[in-house]
């Protein structure tokens, strides 16, 4: 499933010894704004993702990258709060919204704490002398605490199924992901010389290894991609080799699984993100949600909508 990034030429699937960082993360920075609602939902998720893994229970890294591929319309501090509040959750919605579906919240049931922002109106100063006629501009005034609850934690009639959920076949995301290489003006080519390598992804372009299963050719174009979206920059020299190359494997992952191919990766095996260093561990969560939230919004095409919470109790937003 793996491969490389730039002049790397080690066999796929490499386990390099994780190596410790001095460099200070932004994001270690942000997490210091007490006041930001999204940023302590953030804090509080990779805090206890931090203790499921100093407690040895790797899995959970694991649940909150499935929440990635599950939720990927969501922002990244609403992904880690429902991986958090209940790692089995695949579809979320609020109370009316299953109502409108036909399925109702069974008694006793916990709802999955997110938040959604309050948008509101203002006039600036300049508006008012110009007395225009034009509705004022809706910005963010804050966010709230609202509740969406599980498919599980609900009854009633049953929820039509989306067309990529069969397990192994990666349908016309292929030609999507390809399309989604041209606009980012990325190249693609197929190489033997690159073996023992399944691809190789060189800035502004991407080699793959021909002869690879449409499944095992797709995950591995995916990685690659994420290596191109992610490794390209000046991010490159403040990661190690290693922490990159799990970054690209998790985004593989989480696009692979989105489109409902079965992932065979050990759950231990994306602790390699976590070099001893909380801050940049929770960046790297950040950027492969971004990163894959990108990818599958590009090549995903849902024949049903998503049960989504109404209009008072919002998915997709910043945060």
């Amino acid at each position: 499933m793996s491969t490389t990034d730039l002049s790397t030429t080690t066999a796929p699937h490499r386990k390099n010894a994780a190596l410790r960082t001095t460099s200070e993360s932004p994001y270690q920075q942000r997490t210091t704004q007490k006041d930001n609602p999204t940023q302590q939902l953030i804090r509080q998720a990779v805090d206890f993702l931090l203790q499921q893994l100093e407690a040895g229970k790797s899995e959970t890294l694991t649940a909150y990258l499935a929440a990635m591929a599950r939720f990927h319309s969501y922002s990244f501090g609403n992904i880690l709060a429902i991986a958090r509040q209940r790692p089995t959750a695949s579809r979320v919605a609020g109370f009316s919204t299953w109502k409108e579906l036909g399925r109702f919240v069974k008694r006793g049931e916990k709802g999955i704490q997110i938040l959604a922002p309050i948008v509101g109106h203002r006039r600036t100063k300049n508006d008012q002398e110009q007395q225009t006629e034009d509705k004022p501009r809706p910005v963010l005034i804050g966010f709230r605490a609202v509740y969406v609850f599980d498919v599980a934690q609900t009854e009633g009639v049953d929820l039509p199924e989306f067309e990529h959920n069969v397990s192994g076949d990666v349908g016309g995301h292929r030609d999507r992901l390809i399309e989604f290489l041209g606009r980012q003006n990325i190249a693609l080519d197929y190489t033997e010389n690159i073996a023992p390598a399944l691809g190789v992804s060189y800035g502004g372009k991407i080699a793959l290894l021909p002869g690879q299963s449409k499944a095992e050719e797709f995950v591995t174009l995916v990685h690659e991609v994420a290596h191109e979206l992610l490794h390209k920059t000046d991010r490159r020299t403040k990661t190690t080799a290693t922490v990159r190359e799990t970054e690209a494997e998790a985004v593989a992952f989480i696009v692979g699984q989105g489109i409902g191919l079965e992932m065979g990766r050990a759950s231990s095996d994306y602790i390699q993100m976590y070099v001893g260093n909380a801050g940049l561990l929770a960046e790297s969560l950040e950027v492969v949600q971004r990163t894959s939230a990108v990818i599958l919004g590009a090549i995903t095409v849902e024949a049903v909508p998503e049960a989504t919470p109404a209009a008072e109790e919002p998915v997709a937003e910043v945060a």
